[in-house]
Order: C-alpha cells, then structure tokens, then sequence
C-alpha cells in the first residue's frame, strides 16, 4: 500500500482519537516505527494489520472504520486541499459523480506510483448512479463510499449511496441523489483556492 494511504491512517487516527491511541495502535499490531511515511510504500499486511488493530481497540467493526477515514479525508480541516482538488471535478455533486472514472488517472498524474483502483460510473436516470470499483474494493469500498457522503455534504446534495459488494475485484456502490440542492453546499471558488482560503 502506498504511504499516502497509510499516512492518512494515522491522520485520522492521531486527530479523530489522539496521539496516543495510534502509538497503542502501532505498539500492538507490532510495528517498528510509530510514524509511516508518505513516500514510502508498506506491505498490505501492515495496513491491514493497523485496521484490525483499530477494529479491536475501538470495538467498531473495519469497514465503518474505512467509511470513517474516506469521510475524514474530505472533512477534515486538516484535509482542505484533498477537497478543494475533488470540487475541481464537477459544480455540482452529479458532475462530480460523473467525472469518477477520471480520478485514477488524476491521482497518478501527482502521484505517479500510486495506486488508485479503477472506477467506472454508470448513469440510470433520474439521479440514480451505480460506481464501480474494479480492484481492492474489499478495502476502497468502504473508503470511497465515506468520501462519497462527505462530498455530498460539501456540494449541500441529499444522496443516498449503499454499498452493494466489496467483493475484491469488484465493489458496487448505488447512489440516488434525492435532492442535488438539499441545503447550501461549501464555498468554493478558484480565486479562494488561488488565495490559499
């Protein structure tokens, strides 16, 4: 797994939880370093091992654990450009929706070596979408689907999204935007992004 990811972990963990639950966290899932490296890349045995550690300690099961770090990921303050750049993707929760299967190659293209599964998105009409996820969903899933609601909040949209399969080589998520206006979305704007806001 790519640093990236693995930091984000402990960024989740270190702000949601403190400090002290992730260096508890790392003691014993038998990690011999308390602080991951963005740059470098772990074996998926020490990610998933720091999860399972964190299922037990938090006595929540895994996959909400994922849900929770893809919804921090884009509400957290700590977390602004990773949203600012996702707006950059539609005005409006559908066109964000839309540009999903871009996203890889978006990632790849400031990351080079990360690995980011390919996502395809299906359009059913009348506000219904199902998203794809074509590889290591059984970890992603969970993940995307966090980040999903999130942005929904940030765009102000009503959605409902389930997750329907984190079947490894394929997960399924089904979206139904109720209300693509439901309440007043994030400011965003490029001259705020330009002024660092």
């Amino acid at each position: 797994m790519h640093g990236l990811f693995d930091r984000a972990i402990q960024s989740f963990v270190e702000d949601t939880y403190g400090r002290r639950l992730w260096l508890d966290v790392v003691r014993d899932a038998g990690l011999p370093y308390a602080d991951l490296d963005v740059l470098s890349r772990y074996t998926d045995d020490i990610t998933s091992g720091i999860i399972e550690e964190l299922s037990r300690v938090l006595a929540k099961p895994s996959e909400e654990i994922l849900e929770d770090i893809g919804t921090y990921l884009v509400t957290h303050p700590r977390m602004t450009a990773l949203r600012r750049l996702l707006r950059f993707s539609g005005d409006t929760f559908e066109s964000f929706l839309m540009s999903l299967s871009d996203a890889p190659a978006r990632a790849r293209m400031a990351v080079p070596d990360l690995e980011v599964p390919p996502l395809s998105i299906r359009d059913l009409q009348d506000s219904r979408y199902v998203l794809l996820i074509h590889k290591d969903a059984e970890v992603f899933a969970d993940v995307i689907l966090g980040l999903l609601r999130g942005m929904a909040d940030d765009y102000g949209a009503l959605a409902v999204l389930t997750l329907r399969s984190r079947a490894p080589e394929l997960g399924v998520i089904r979206i139904s935007v109720v209300d693509a206006a439901y309440a007043e979305g994030q400011t965003f704007d490029l001259v705020g992004a330009a002024a660092g806001s």
